[in-house]
């Protein structure tokens, strides 16, 4: 599964479930969180259940954001949600305990956002529950949590670090927070960029126009899949015969960088 673009949707606007169909976004996230009014959230329901069973999105991953576990709206959506086989993933808000009840519960993957003090520190509990593929955090969330400056936390590179270890730790994928500047697109890609170098595999997306940048960003480049290549064909060639580790254009080349290699490979096309 690729995950480079996460797209929220608000689940409460038919016009924009509609387009989410022609977006290049591997990942949709329908949102009945944030993006939805108290006194909306039955409405949203019943627009995303009616859309799902008119509209098809191909290959791309279809989840929900739900309301907190905490809030007695949470409870609706998965009762609904429950019943929609479409839905491939529930993006669990604040997140702060074991989720494992929750894929037993309904059989859908579980993707846990990190936004609370208690969350980040139960966030080992959180991301090796059964069901979990994959993690993110809301900078916003958590740094009203910590009592602290969102603009501090917003480059945080211990929070970044912590969560992509975690998540690799347990063989989820780390995906970036979002970046709410729609006017700062070099912003954005430096951002992306950034979430790139650290080991994150994406980024959440809140506009279209953030799509193919972070599209770009998170493929591998022409070189680098030239490079995994020649990798892989040497390598194996060098282990047939025998060889745990040869030499390639004067550097050495062993076990590591074969599976990063592979790791290129598996992201090198559309």
């Amino acid at each position: 599964m690729i995950r480079r673009t996460q797209l929220y949707v608000p689940a409460i606007s038919e016009k924009m479930i509609r387009k989410s169909v022609e977006l290049n976004a591997d990942s949709i996230i329908f949102d009945l969180e944030d993006a939805v009014p108290p006194e909306e959230k039955d409405t949203a329901r019943k627009l995303l259940s009616k859309a799902l069973k008119e509209l098809d999105w191909g290959k791309k991953e279809l989840c929900v954001r739900i309301n907190p576990l905490q809030s007695p709206e949470s409870f609706s959506d998965l009762l609904v949600l429950s019943r929609e086989d479409k839905i491939d993933c529930l993006v669990v808000p604040k997140a702060e305990n074991d989720l494992s009840f929750l894929y037993k519960a309904t059989g859908k993957r579980i993707f846990p956002l990190i936004e609370t003090a208690k969350g980040l520190t139960k966030i080992e509990d959180i991301i090796r529950s059964e069901g979990v593929d994959g993690v993110s955090y809301g900078i916003a969330d958590l740094a009203l949590s910590l009592g602290g400056d969102y603009k501090f936390y917003e480059g945080n590179l211990y929070i970044k670090t912590l969560i992509v270890s975690v998540a690799r730790t347990y063989d989820v994928d780390p995906v970036d927070k979002v970046f709410f500047d729609l006017k700062d697109m070099e912003g954005f890609k430096r951002e992306c960029e950034e979430a790139k170098r650290l080991g994150y595999v994406g980024k959440q997306v809140i506009h279209p126009s953030q799509i193919s940048i972070a599209n770009e960003v998170f493929s591998p480049s022409r070189e680098e899949v030239e490079w995994a290549s020649r990798v892989i064909e040497a390598y194996e060639k060098a282990r047939k015969e025998g060889k745990g580790a040869i030499r390639l254009d004067d550097k050495l080349i062993d076990y590591v960088h074969y599976k990063l290699a592979k790791r290129i490979m598996e992201f090198g096309g559309e």
